[in-house]
């Protein structure tokens, strides 16, 4: 696993409703943040953030 910016984990959390972020949520974070959704994926694996409702299969 790569080295999450803070950055990154922070706006996960902050999206982050009960536990869970969805995959459009999680996709506007990649983008808002300029990074691969994998990154964000790897954030809420390590914050234990369940992304549901996904659409491309990515999570």
């Amino acid at each position: 696993m790569s080295e999450i910016n803070q950055e990154v984990l922070d706006a996960v959390r902050m999206a982050a409703k009960e536990g869970q972020i969805t995959c459009t949520e999680a996709r506007k974070v990649a983008r808002d943040f300029k990074v691969a959704p994998r990154i964000v994926g790897e954030a809420a694996d390590e914050l234990k953030i369940k992304i549901t409702s996904c659409e491309l299969g990515c999570f």
